[in-house]
């Protein structure tokens, strides 16, 4: 069919029709099915980046909390582009990451039908917020969790027999990956249970890579351990969760039109007579939302030290130099403050508030220009998301507000004098004699 279209300004032109992909492409994407419901809420890292001996030894992945969104006013550095110079607002997102401990060594050997673990060496000291990860309910659990495995590593012949583990996992293993846990209990949430997974330790000889996970065992491991400011990385996690809803607002197809029998939010046709069935590619009504997806190459704006460490100022920059932390005016909304080590992520991540989302080094780096790309920070917003924020700081909304009612009517406590931490020696007095 050939089709024939007027211009505006009245001349004529032979407009031929494209295929009908390209007119009115199907709605929704098939690179996405089954569109089910996750099987874990915290996301898992299928494939690791692939290793490369000539680098030093590293971890690959972590896992932070999702705090909420804000924005930024930046210096947009891209030679050859019109915005290159100019200042640029960018929304970006907050990932709480308090550190996580290690408390485990895997040891995986290639097979022509993929990695098979060999043996798991464990930490002496495991906490209980990652005991609680093998229980179905602590609460009724007798918490036996590797008492016996703790009591066996503190003797001589324990230790002979871990000794042995390590070294069968330097003999034959090809891969080598650390447990690593959580620590849920420094964050504000109802949750004690930790989150435990593998990250896989890339880089050196199998030997370093064992030395370096047994030096890294019962001890802490910080974001700033594994990722930096300016680097990109994966985002793997679970999307919020919209039950069951219907064609439209699964798959985004139209409307059927006014006064339509038995409905209008439906599909029309469903298929064919023959085949007898109903094709895998119609749209139909089922699960959206809560589906399990990993998000390429997002670019890490500013790595902040948590206020937990002292830090009073890891929102100021070099153009804004109010002394603030990153969390606004009355916190994240459904989230809290943010007192541990945190990311600031350029635009938006999957899930919802409070959801862990697992943090992987990049599969495919980016090579573009954008990689060399320095983000340099104007400003970073911390007005209140509850309303339309007014102020950036506590002290700056008293001094416009003043003081209230309730702070004014307060009893003054009397100010009491600091007495010194250590009192000067008292002289010594010689006992009088008796005459």
């Amino acid at each position: 069919t050939w089709g024939y279209q007027r211009r505006v300004h009245g001349d004529y032109s032979d407009q031929r029709m494209s295929h009908r992909k390209f007119e009115h492409p199907r709605c929704g994407s098939m690179g996405f099915a089954p569109r089910k419901k996750a099987r874990h809420h915290h996301g898992k890292i299928r494939h690791f980046p692939k290793d490369d001996v000539t680098k030093p030894v590293h971890l690959t992945a972590f896992i932070g909390y999702k705090a909420g969104m804000t924005h930024v006013v930046r210096e947009f550095t891209r030679p050859g582009s019109k915005k290159h110079g100019k200042e640029v607002i960018d929304a970006v997102t907050i990932l709480e990451c308090p550190p996580m401990t290690v408390v485990g060594i895997v040891g995986y050997v290639e097979t022509p039908r993929g990695l098979r673990a060999l043996t798991t060496v464990w930490a002496e000291h495991i906490s209980d917020e990652c005991k609680r990860r093998f229980y179905k309910n602590w609460y009724k659990s007798k918490h036996k969790a590797f008492t016996k495995y703790a009591k066996s590593a503190a003797d001589a012949k324990g230790k002979k027999l871990i000794e042995r583990d390590v070294e069968r996992i330097k003999r034959y293993c090809q891969v080598v990956r650390v447990l690593a846990h959580t620590q849920i209990g420094l964050l504000k949430l109802r949750q004690k249970k930790a989150h435990l997974m593998e990250i896989q330790v890339n880089g050196g000889s199998v030997a370093d890579k064992v030395a370096f996970a047994k030096s890294k065992l019962e001890k802490e491991v910080r974001v700033g351990d594994v990722f930096h400011a300016n680097e990109s990385f994966d985002a793997i996690g679970v999307t919020k969760g919209h039950g069951y809803t219907g064609v439209i607002k699964r798959w985004g197809v139209r409307r059927l039109p006014k006064k339509t029998h038995r409905g209008r939010r439906k599909v029309a046709c469903i298929g064919a007579w023959h085949p007898e069935r109903v094709m895998h590619t119609v749209p139909r009504a089922g699960q959206s939302g809560y589906h399990h997806r990993t998000e390429r190459n997002k670019k890490i704006y500013k790595l902040g030290v948590g206020a937990r460490y002292g830090a009073k100022d890891n929102a100021r920059t070099e153009s804004d130099p109010t002394e603030k932390n990153i969390t606004p005016l009355g916190g994240f909304p459904h989230y809290g403050p943010v007192t541990e080590d945190y990311l600031m992520v350029g635009g938006a991540v999957m899930g919802v508030k409070k959801r862990a989302i697992t943090l992987r080094r990049c599969m495919f780096p980016p090579t573009g220009r954008r990689v060399g790309e320095n983000v340099a920070l104007k400003f970073i917003d911390t007005a209140s998301k509850l309303g339309h924020g007014r102020f950036q700081t506590a002290e700056e909304k008293l001094k416009f507000f003043g003081l209230t009612k309730k702070a004014e009517e307060a009893p003054k406590k009397p100010v009491e004098e600091k007495k010194p931490a250590v009192e000067a020696p008292k002289p010594t007095e010689v006992p009088k004699q008796n005459a």
